[in-house]
C-alpha cells in the first residue's frame, strides 16, 4: 500500500506540474485516445493552456493538480471527438458530391472551420435551440414545420432561432473586437 502524496508547502511551478505529471497526463490520455501521438500533443496543449493562464491556478497537494489536468483533458478529448465528428460528416458529404462538383482544397478548409464555429456556437445552447437553428437556416424549414419536428410552438421555434442568433452575433462582436485590438497593437 503506498501512502498518499504529500502536500505542495507552496504552489507548484508550471515547470513542477509538468515534470511530476506530463507522464502521468500523457498515458492517461493515450488510454482515452488510443493513439499515442494525439495523446502527446493533447498532454503539451494542455501544459500550453495552463502557461496561458493570466492567473496560474495554485494546487495544495499532487492529487489536486492530477484532478484538475485530468478535468481539463477530459474536456480537450471531448472537443477533439466534436472536431472530428464534424469533419467526418463533412467528408461523408463531398463523397457523396460528383466529383466536378467538389469545392477546391481551400474552399473545403473554409468551410470545415466555419462549421467548426457553428458547433462551438451551437454547443453553448440547449439541443432544441441548436436543432430549431439548423432546421431553419440551413434546411430552410419554415418556424411551423421546425415546431412540428420538435414538438414546439411556432413561437417557441421563433424564439430559439433568436437565441442562436443572439449567440452568432455576440461571437462576431467579440471577434471583431479582438481584431480591433490586435490591428491598433501592431
Amino acid at each position: 500500500m503506498s501512502a498518499a502524496p504529500l502536500p505542495y508547502a507552496s504552489p507548484p511551478s508550471v515547470d513542477t506540474l509538468y515534470a511530476e505529471h506530463h507522464s502521468w497526463l500523457r498515458t492517461w490520455l493515450q488510454r482515452r485516445l488510443g493513439n499515442a501521438a494525439d495523446a502527446a500533443d493533447m498532454a503539451h496543449e494542455a501544459f500550453l493552456r495552463l502557461i496561458m493562464k493570466p492567473a496560474p491556478r495554485g494546487f495544495h497537494s499532487p492529487l489536486e493538480a492530477r484532478a484538475y489536468l485530468r478535468s481539463m483533458a477530459q474536456g480537450m478529448c471531448i472537443n477533439l471527438w466534436r472536431r472530428r465528428e464534424i469533419e467526418q460528416a463533412w467528408l461523408d458529404t463531398l463523397a457523396a458530391q460528383p466529383q466536378d462538383a467538389a469545392p477546391s482544397a481551400e474552399r473545403q478548409a473554409i468551410v470545415l472551420e466555419a462549421l467548426h464555429e457553428i458547433a462551438t456556437l451551437l454547443h453553448d445552447l440547449s439541443a432544441k435551440a441548436a436543432q430549431a437553428f439548423l432546421m431553419s437556416t440551413v434546411c430552410g424549414m419554415t418556424a411551423s414545420e421546425v415546431g412540428s419536428e420538435l414538438g414546439v410552438s411556432s413561437r417557441m421555434v421563433r424564439k430559439y432561432v433568436a437565441q442562436a442568433m443572439l449567440r452568432c452575433m455576440q461571437a462576431h462582436a467579440a471577434q471583431t473586437t479582438a481584431e480591433l485590438r490586435t490591428s491598433r497593437a501592431a
